[in-house]
């Protein structure tokens, strides 16, 4: 009786170096959403599929900043099946380091704003708040401070409340 023949690999062998060279030939800029949200879980999971992981978490929360805004415990109850059948997930490191990027993204945010950003107007006020706040889960006071040119100096959250109270 002649030997089975070898099991081909799985269709994702090599998914990560390929993503990764795709990533350094045409840019990273130029992937999606799903496949820059893998880079990054690539880290936090050194091994297996991520895309079924990456792919849950945008369907769950509708955005690349929504996911990146979602609370730890939120992101620890996003469950996604891999291509053998098992249910994998967002654990509690994966899910620190999620927010851990969302505060990085803010704090450059936040410089580059209070670098360039002038609030000389109602309609500038409104536009300012909505930007940095339209991501952001919960309500939160802020104060603005500006210079006598109107320029931010600093934009301190002095509290954080619920999803309808500050």
């Amino acid at each position: 009786m002649p030997p089975d023949p070898p099991l081909s690999p799985p269709h994702h062998a090599g998914h990560r170096e390929r993503l990764r060279d795709r990533a350094r030939g045409a840019g990273i800029h130029h992937l999606p959403d799903y496949e820059l949200l893998e880079l990054f879980l690539f880290r936090s999971q050194p091994q297996g599929d991520v895309k079924p992981v990456a792919k849950a978490l945008l369907a769950r929360f509708g955005s690349l900043a929504a996911v990146l805004a979602a609370s730890v415990e939120d992101l620890m109850t996003v469950k996604a099946e891999d291509t053998r059948g098992r249910l994998k997930g967002v654990g509690a490191e994966t899910a620190l380091d999620l927010a851990a990027l969302h505060e990085v993204a803010r704090r450059v945010t936040k410089e580059e704003a209070g670098k360039r950003t002038v609030i000389s107007s109602w309609t500038a006020l409104v536009t300012y708040v909505r930007l940095s706040l339209q991501h952001e889960p919960r309500e939160q006071f802020r104060v603005l401070y500006l210079d006598n040119r109107n320029q931010l100096i600093l934009d301190e959250i002095q509290n954080r409340g619920t999803v309808d109270h500050a």
